[in-house]
C-alpha cells in the first residue's frame, strides 16, 4: 500500500477589508487602529493583525449596531483570526458582519461580498461545498454588480470559486474559471502582481493533478518568483508556492528538491505562526511523506504523529485535513507490517476523507483496498470482505461512468 500523496493546502487568496473613512465621525483612534492592523496583515503579521482588531473592535461595538465601521471591524478580525486557522472564531465573526450588512441592503456591497468570498473559504476547507459555491456566487454577483465583470475583486473570486471545482473533480469548470481570472488580473493588475501568483498557483495545481508536470512547473516557478519580489522571501504567501512545488517533485520522484522545499515552508511558516498552527500540521505530513519515499520510516513516523496531534489541537479531532496524515501513518503501518496499528488509523480517516472526496471517488477506493488488506492481515476477515465489496462498488461505478463519457 503507497502512502497517500500529500495534497495542497487549500488556502484561499483572501484580502482585508479596509473600512471607509467617516468624515462625519471620525473616531480617530479606531481609523488609526485599523490602519496599523490592516498594514500588519499586509506584512503577514496576521498575529499582531488580529491584536489591532480586536482593539478596533472594542471601540467599534461603542458605534450603533448597524454602523458599517462595525461591520468592517468584525470581517477584518475574522479574516486574521481565519489566516491563522481559526476558523470557529472566524466563522462567528464573519456571519456578524454579513448579518449587519444584510440587514442594511445595498450598503458597502463590495465589503460584503469580500466577507462572503472569505467565509465560502472556510466552508470549503471543511468540505460544505453546496453552502461555499452559494456564498462565492453571491460574492461574484455582487462584485460584478457594483464594479464590473472585468474588476479585480471579480477575478479573486473566480479564482476561489475554480479551486473549489477542482476539489469536487470538475477540471474543466476549474480552469475556466482559472482562465477568466488570471487574464482579468493581468490586465488591471499587471503580470507580477502577487493576486496573479495566486491564480498561477491554483492553475499549476490543476495540472499538476492532472500529471501535466511540463504545465504545472513554469506556472509554480512563476508564482514563486512574483511573491518573493512583491512580499519578500520569507512571507506566508510564499510558503503556499514553496509546497506546491514540492508536491510536484515528489510525485516526479525528486525527492531531494521536493524535501529542501518543504523544509524552506516549514521555517517560513514557524516564524509568522508560531509552533501550534494548521499550517505546521501540514507542512509536517509533507516532511513525513518525503521521509517515508526515502525509506527513513523513523523520521516519517515521528512526523505524521506530530501532524496528527497538531491538527487534533489546533483544528479538533474532526476536522478533514486530518485525513491526509492518519491515513499516509496508516499506509506506513501497513507496509512496516504493524497491522493493528494500520486499521485505527484507516477506520479514523477513511470517514474523513470521504467528508471530501465524496463516496463514490476512486481516490476513497484505494483508501478502502488498504483498509481491508490491513484488516485481513489481522484476521477480521468478515470486516474486509465488507470494506472490500464496497470498493469494488465504487471502481464498477467509476469504470461505467467512464465508459458512458467516453461514448458521448
Amino acid at each position: 500500500m503507497q502512502c497517500a500523496t500529500s495534497r495542497a493546502r487549500k488556502w484561499i487568496a483572501l484580502w482585508c477589508l479596509v473600512a471607509p473613512a467617516f468624515a462625519a465621525q471620525p473616531a480617530e483612534e479606531w481609523s488609526a487602529l485599523t490602519a496599523q492592523a490592516t498594514q500588519a496583515y499586509s506584512r503577514g503579521a496576521y498575529a499582531e493583525s488580529e491584536r489591532l482588531y480586536a482593539s478596533a473592535l472594542a471601540l467599534a461595538d461603542k458605534f450603533e449596531s448597524q454602523d458599517d465601521r462595525l461591520a468592517a471591524t468584525l470581517a477584518n478580525l475574522a479574516t486574521a483570526c481565519r489566516m491563522q486557522g481559526r476558523f470557529q472564531e472566524a466563522e462567528k465573526l464573519y456571519l456578524r458582519a454579513i448579518g449587519i450588512w444584510r440587514s442594511t441592503p445595498g450598503q458597502s456591497p463590495s465589503e460584503m461580498a469580500a466577507a462572503l468570498n472569505n467565509l465560502a473559504g472556510i466552508y470549503r476547507v471543511h468540505a460544505r461545498y453546496e453552502d461555499a459555491e452559494s456564498l462565492y456566487r453571491e460574492a461574484l454577483a455582487l462584485h460584478e454588480k457594483e464594479l464590473g465583470s472585468e474588476s479585480a475583486s471579480v477575478a479573486l473570486v473566480l479564482s476561489n470559486l475554480g479551486g473549489l471545482y477542482q476539489d469536487q473533480g470538475k477540471s474543466d469548470a476549474a480552469r475556466g474559471c482559472y482562465e477568466r481570472a488570471l487574464g482579468i488580473q493581468e490586465r488591471l493588475l499587471g503580470p507580477d502582481h502577487p493576486d496573479v501568483a495566486a491564480t498561477l498557483n491554483h492553475l499549476g495545481d490543476l495540472f499538476r493533478l492532472q500529471r501535466r508536470w511540463a504545465d504545472a512547473e513554469p506556472l509554480y516557478h512563476r508564482a514563486i518568483a512574483i511573491r518573493e519580489k512583491a512580499l519578500g522571501p520569507d512571507h506566508p504567501q510564499l510558503s503556499d508556492s514553496l509546497n506546491t512545488l514540492a508536491l510536484l517533485y515528489a510525485a516526479r520522484h525528486k525527492y531531494g528538491k521536493a524535501g529542501e522545499l518543504y523544509q524552506r515552508a516549514y521555517r517560513i511558516d514557524a516564524a509568522h505562526f508560531g509552533p501550534a498552527h494548521a499550517r505546521i500540521a501540514q507542512d509536517l505530513n509533507n516532511l513525513a511523506s518525503v521521509c517515508y519515499a526515502r525509506r527513513q520510516y523513523g523520521h516519517a513516523e515521528e512526523y505524521f504523529q506530530q501532524s496528527i496531534a497538531m491538527y487534533e489541537r489546533v483544528l479538533g479531532p474532526e476536522t478533514p485535513g486530518l485525513a491526509d496524515p492518519l491515513l499516509n501513518l496508516a499506509g506506513l503501518y501497513t507496509a512496516r507490517q504493524r497491522f493493528a496499528e494500520a486499521v485505527g488509523l484507516y477506520r479514523r480517516g477513511v470517514p474523513l476523507r470521504e467528508q471530501v472526496l465524496g463516496a463514490d471517488h476512486p481516490q476513497l477506493a484505494e483508501y478502502l483496498e488498504g483498509y481491508a488488506l490491513a484488516l485481513r492481515k489481522t484476521e477480521d476477515y468478515a470486516e474486509a470482505e465488507k470494506i472490500e465489496a464496497r470498493a469494488t462498488r465504487i471502481r464498477v461505478r467509476t469504470a461505467l461512468r467512464a465508459g458512458a463519457n467516453a461514448g458521448q
